[in-house]
């Protein structure tokens, strides 16, 4: 996992909407990067879900709220609706997982990324993370509001 302290990498992926979006174009802002295996799964469901219930007080705290996994925008459009949420979702897809393999959060043996939380300063530096101890299972967000307070 990406250690905290760390300049966070970089990068430019499409959003649900097929638009790009850097990290950079988040700069002077806090951003918690959610990684997570994929659309369509009963625990990334549940994940994104529950987030979404407590995204406005994230919000409240300065902090925007990003998903990524190694999906199509396509899909990641069809998997905002499905669930009813605005959270923007990015696509690793092509090529696949790289900027998952750049935050360690990579699980290569079964393609796709661990459920990986990291918060992201106003300087872009890495300021907390977390991981799950396996994909199956998903940070609460209690954990979100402890590594803000």
């Amino acid at each position: 996992m990406i250690a905290v302290g760390e300049q966070a990498p970089d990068f430019t992926l499409r959003n649900q909407d097929g638009e790009k979006v850097s990290l950079a174009d988040f700069r002077g802002r806090k951003v918690m990067l959610v990684f997570y295996p994929g659309d369509f799964s009963p625990v990334c469901g549940d994940q994104l879900s529950i987030y979404q219930e407590v995204k406005p007080e994230i919000e409240e705290k300065g902090v925007e709220l990003i998903g990524v996994s190694v999906d199509s925008f396509f899909a990641h459009k069809a998997f905002q609706e499905k669930l009813g949420i605005d959270t923007v979702l990015l696509s690793d897809f092509e090529p696949k997982g790289e900027v998952a393999r750049a935050y360690d959060s990579y699980v290569e043996k079964m393609g796709f990324a661990n459920r990986t939380l990291v918060l992201v300063d106003e300087d872009g530096k890495v300021a907390w993370t977390y991981e799950s101890p396996n994909p199956g299972e998903f940070p609460g967000a209690n954990v979100i509001f402890d590594a803000l307070s």
